[in-house]
This record gives structure tokens, sequence and C-alpha cells, in this order.
């Protein structure tokens, strides 16, 4: 995220509120409605109808269940379909000691183990989706094969990156490669690209925490505004949109901080800027036009390609200053229903899960455009351990504890947490479309 350019929600006066921009009835009574709705119908369909009518009815409708929600990936080969979504972390000594993040040229900050971090227990996990579904390590072979001969695109926020930058790591670690392109300067994490050549493959990181095109504070930390323009994609990634094949998009956190936004260059209004004279739009309605935006981009040259929305990551400074040097010093990860974190994720998951649906239904059944889900919400919320904390930097205690000093609790360690997110986007990619 960049420190300054991020802060985080604050549970005591930041809820995520439960109204959308436009909606008239809440989405949990719309839910529950529908479902009334549908439970009377199909009750009456078993009950009253002969086979062969309920066969007619019920084939169709298991087809619509499939195809809408096809973020429940299915593994290759296994005969069934997994929701990754869900789950548990279990203790798995060694699963996620996999590569050095020094030699595969990760963020500094990110690097824990060279920064002096004791503590690795945090590699010992392993993220156990519900129901005994089996969710593989990490092949990069696998990976590599999925995505022969293409160029794969991360653009986003920090936590974008992040995930690329865990890619980089686990491909490198057993592929040979090549640096194509890397900014130079303070910003040489913000936009390089990779070459895995006896694959023809392409791996490249584009920084835009707004997924549109955006001037301000997300190019000069020293700017206190951000300006975003929501009908127009981000300038360097829509330039080069043509020749992405897969595209991972990422973003929420920037939005929820707030923005000024606009319209074919008009000012329509403003979220975190009380003291402008504008209309407030809240976060919920930008976050889904720069979501739209951004996929209308790469479907209007009618390339076939692959786009993969991730849903929110959480941070675990829980109420803390964010230069509390106690902040996310946990061990251990959560379990489920250790603690109730869903609020803090829940409106900005459902936003991408809707753009994702929107999305396929503006497309139609023939479209180039395939659009899916990579649901982390959950699983990253449960791990207030994996986070760099006061190891975003070398031996951070070499002179005792600081009295105030910045956490990083919200990035993931390299290796660690965030290295399943890619675990669960090999098994997107594998999947039949």
């Amino acid at each position: 995220m960049g420190g300054a350019g991020y802060q985080p929600l604050d549970p005591h006066n930041q809820r995520p509120s439960s109204k959308h921009h436009g909606r008239f009835v809440s989405r949990p009574a719309c839910a529950w409605l529908v479902l009334g709705v549908l439970s009377m119908a199909l009750l009456h369909l078993l009950c009253c109808s002969p086979p062969g009518t309920q066969q007619a009815v019920l084939s169709p409708l298991r087809q619509y269940i499939n195809n809408t929600y096809s973020f429940v990936s299915s593994v290759p080969g296994e005969g069934r379909s997994c929701n990754y979504s869900v789950g548990n972390w279990v203790w798995a000594p060694g699963h996620a000691r996999r590569y050095n993040a020094t030699e595969c040229n990760a963020k500094e900050s990110h690097d824990c183990i060279r920064n002096g971090r004791p503590d690795t227990r945090y590699l010992d996990w392993r993220w156990q989706p519900a129901g005994g579904c089996p969710l593989p390590a990490f092949d990069g072979g696998a990976f590599l094969s999925a995505v022969h001969g293409k160029h794969v695109a991360f653009i986003g926020d920090s936590m974008a990156r992040n995930q690329a930058q865990s890619l980089i790591c686990l491909l490198s670690a057993a592929f040979p490669y090549r640096l194509l392109h890397r900014d130079e300067g303070p910003r040489s994490y913000n936009f390089w690209r990779y070459a895995f050549p006896a694959h023809g493959v392409s791996v490249s990181f584009y920084w835009n925490p707004f997924l549109v095109k955006s001037t301000g504070k997300s190019e000069d930390e020293a700017v206190r505004e951000n300006h975003v323009h929501l009908d127009t994609p981000g300038d360097r990634w829509g330039a080069d949109a043509g020749a992405f094949d897969v595209v991972v998009l990422g973003a929420a956190h920037w939005l929820l901080n707030g923005a000024i936004y606009y319209n074919e260059s008009r000012l329509i209004g403003a979220h975190g800027y009380p003291e402008l004279n504008t209309t407030g739009l809240g976060y919920a309605w930008p976050l889904r036009m720069a979501y739209r935006t951004a996929v209308e981009r790469l479907r209007s040259d009618g390339r076939p390609r692959t786009v993969v929305l991730a849903t929110f990551s959480m941070s675990h400074f829980e109420g803390k200053p964010t230069d509390d040097p106690t902040a996310c010093t946990r061990t251990e990860p959560y379990r489920d229903g250790e603690k109730d974190n869903e609020w803090v994720f829940r409106e900005v998951r459902d936003i991408v899960y809707d753009e994702a649906a929107a999305a396929r239904a503006r497309g139609g059944g023939n479209s180039t455009l395939r659009v899916e889900v990579l649901d982390v919400s959950k699983l990253a919320s449960l791990r207030p351990d994996g986070h760099p904390g006061l190891y975003m930097r070398p031996n951070p205690l070499a002179n005792g504890m600081p009295e105030r000093m910045y956490s990083d609790c919200l990035h993931f360690c390299l290796p660690g947490p965030v290295d399943t997110f890619n675990e669960i986007l090999l098994q997107i990619l594998r999947k039949k479309r």
C-alpha cells in the first residue's frame, strides 16, 4: 500500500454500511425474500408435479446455479467441486517453507526472515477448505502449463502486488526466469515484468490502487488528495491490456479510505473529504464502478481472456494505532469463529461477487471473457500471525522495544499465507470453462 497511503478500518467509528448506492431494499432482506419465494415454488414442484415436469425444471436450474456460482472451483481429475473460500488453517509443519524471498527479489519489507523475525510458526499452516475438500500445494509446473504461452497481469493495490510477488517467488524457485523490466528508483516495485522463457509465460504487476485512472497521492505520497476518474482505465495497464491473457484485479483499501471522483472529467462527488462542498458518494458505488470500468476495458477488444477478481484481504491492527509496536504480534492463526471479523470484509467482498455476476450477464453465454472470483477474505482474516509487523525492517528490536514504531499488519510475509492465494488461483485457472 505504501505506508502513509493506507489507514486501516477502525471498528469503533468506520463500520462498513449495509446500504448500497441506489438500492431501496437491503441485501439480507432481498436474499430472504427470494429464498422464501423459491422455496415455496420448489416445494410445490416436488410435491405436486409429475416426475417429467420436475426433471424439465430442475435440470436448467442446476445448470444455472453451476454457471452463476463458478467461483466454486472444480479440482481437475477429482470429479468434485470445492469451495475454497471457507475452511480453517490446520497445522502442517514446513508446508509454506517453499522459497527464499531474498533470492526472488521480494520487497524488503515483506522478507521477514531476512529482517530477523525470530518465530517462524506462521510457515507451518495450510488452508483446509470445509468439507474435507483438497487444496493441493502450489505446483509451479502445473501453473506454467495452465498459462503456457500467456501473459499474466496483476493490477491493483499493494495486496495485489503482495500476491504477484508471491507468484514470482513460487515459480522462480523451480524454473529459470528473466527480469524483463522494472521501474527505477523508489517506485521500482510499482511496475515490473518477468518471463519464464521455457513456457512462453510473462508475469507483470501494474500499480493502480483504484484500478481506474488516478492522480495525486497514489502517485506521490506527499500529495493529500486522490483524484479518480471512474470511467477511464488506468493509463499504463489500459495501454497494454491488448496483450493480457489472464488478469487478476485487486483493489478496495484505497477506495475505502476516500477519493475525489470524476466522470468524463466532471467532478461527481467524493468520499472521505467532508470539507469539500460536493456529493458524498461513499465507497461502495465507486468500488463497483472501478471494477466495472476495468472489466469492460478487458472485454472491449474481444480477445479471449480470463479475468479474476480478488476479494478484500483485511488488516489486523485491530483498533491499535499503526505505530503501536505491539500490533499484530500474535503467533498463531485464529480458529474459525474465534473472532468475528467478517463485518470488516463482508460488504466489499459482496461487491466483487456482484460485479463478477454482472460482468457475466453483460457478456451473455458466448462471451470471450471468462470472469472468476478469487475469494481470499475468510482465509486472510484468520491469519493475524502472518504479517511482517515490526519485521518490515531489519532487526527492529536491536535496541530494545521502541515506544513507537510502525507495524505492517496488512501485507503478508514472503513466504507466508499469501502463497495460498496462488494455490487457489492455480485451481481456478485449471478449471474447465
